[in-house]
């Protein structure tokens, strides 16, 4: 009973508290044990458990059961009086998201009686200045029973981890400058497997270079990063990548059920969308933004597309895609899927991948580089002159040429008169 009245004993005395638990099974016949009384209590007190995902709110504090996923050891550690102290957390994560719970002192050694499935009923609050950790006043192990799709790996342990799925996305390396002053590459991709995505970062690029989306791979040596939500892996000179034959299934969460928070891979159809619209980052770099709305069924979902997503041909109607994108409260009401730098976007007709050779010109346009022909047009990757003509070699996927081999094409004067005709073609009503 002392654990539920820490949740409301700036409100009533403790006698009081207890007398109305007593009351509350009396009037229940019986048929309520003390501790679902004094929940019952709590509750018409305004202190309500809540779900993991509500837990971002502004509130002192929080009441709320989660299944225990990960654990970290007690660890004592010198307090700046000079006394010793111990920590420990847990992570635990419902059907709604997962939160860590920092246990102070004499609660850490709670953590050595925790098993990894257990539920646990927390009472807790935030630190200051930060709304991803709950520092536990009290816990007790329950006897319900709740689902967690949260994926296992997203947990506290650094230890690094063998990983059997898909990638589903690689960005072209990208350089970055290290403590020392001196510069280096990397590569971000998205991963998913049977437990949903996953962030990588591959600080030898080699290790995903060669790759390309929809590859099934075994990667050995993945580190959790072990802050942030979601999970989160980094690949170095130990780990390696490997080509697997084994299909890999990512699971999806019906538009229904994306909450305010969180990170979702989802599915459905446009039922509507806006034409993108270009400003200026924070950097001052163009960028574009979307606003579509999903359909699936009589559920809807707004969703909106960041960069060069928001480039992507689409119609109403298309079958969309969408893989570990971020989740919000909207500025109208409402929640919105944001779809932007490290989330995937694409039609699955996309998925279709297949060798071309295409001749066209180079042009610098909305959302990147473009090969034109006059009749047909693509993006395409790398750093080539606006305007050169080429012949390129590579692989078509969706709206986009990923080129092995890129080759000038050799100006003649056949090939410039060919041109005027297609122009004139072209402007005739």
């Amino acid at each position: 009973m002392l654990f539920h009245y820490a949740l409301v004993d700036d409100l009533i005395t403790k006698e009081e508290f207890e007398r109305r638990v007593d009351q509350k099974i009396d009037d229940c016949g019986d048929l309520v044990d003390e501790p679902t009384a004094a929940m019952m209590v709590v509750g018409e007190l305004g202190r309500e458990h809540v779900k993991i995902r509500g837990l971002s709110a502004k509130s002192s504090l929080f009441s709320f059961f989660g299944k225990v996923m990960d654990k970290t050891e007690p660890k004592e550690f010198d307090r700046s009086d000079g006394e010793k102290g111990w920590v420990a957390t847990l992570l635990l994560g419902d059907e709604t998201g997962t939160i860590r719970v920092v246990l102070w002192d004499e609660k850490a050694g709670a953590v050595l009686d925790t098993e990894a499935g257990e539920v646990l009923e927390i009472i807790g609050r935030h630190p200051p200045q930060r709304t991803q950790e709950i520092y536990a006043l009290a816990l007790r192990k329950a006897s319900c029973d709740i689902s967690c799709v949260t994926a296992a790996g997203s947990g506290l342990s650094t230890e690094p981890v063998d990983l059997d799925g898909v990638l589903l996305a690689i960005d072209p390396p990208r350089s970055f400058t290290k403590r020392d002053g001196s510069t280096a590459e990397m590569i971000e991709a998205v991963f998913g497997d049977a437990c949903g995505t996953a962030r990588l970062v591959a600080w030898v690029p080699a290790l995903l270079q060669e790759m390309v989306p929809d590859t099934p791979v075994h990667i050995t040596g993945a580190k959790p990063s072990g802050r942030g939500e979601g999970r989160d892996y980094s690949l170095d000179e130990k780990s390696t990548v490997i080509v697997t034959e084994t299909a890999a299934s990512v699971p999806v969460t019906p538009l229904s059920r994306v909450g305010d928070t969180g990170t979702y891979s989802v599915r459905g159809t446009i039922k509507q969308f806006q034409e993108p619209r270009s400003f200026t980052s924070r950097n001052g770099t163009q960028s574009w933004v979307r606003n579509i709305f999903l359909a699936d069924g009589d559920d809807e979902l707004r969703v909106v597309l960041w960069g060069e997503n928001a480039l992507v041909p689409i119609q109403q109607g298309d079958p969309v895609e969408i893989y570990h994108a971020r989740a919000k409260a909207g500025r109208f009401g409402g929640i919105e899927l944001g779809v932007g730098r490290g989330s995937v976007f694409r039609l699955p007709r996309q998925n279709e991948r297949r060798p071309v050779v295409f001749t066209g010109t180079i042009i610098e346009g909305p959302g990147g580089l473009f090969i034109d022909n006059g009749k047909e047009r693509y993006l395409v990757e790398g750093d080539l002159p606006h305007g050169t003509d080429v012949t390129m070699t590579g692989m078509l996927t969706g709206s986009r040429i990923i080129p092995e081999r890129v080759e000038p094409v050799v100006v003649t004067p056949d090939g410039i008169l060919e041109k005027i005709r297609a122009l004139r073609t072209s402007l005739r009503p």
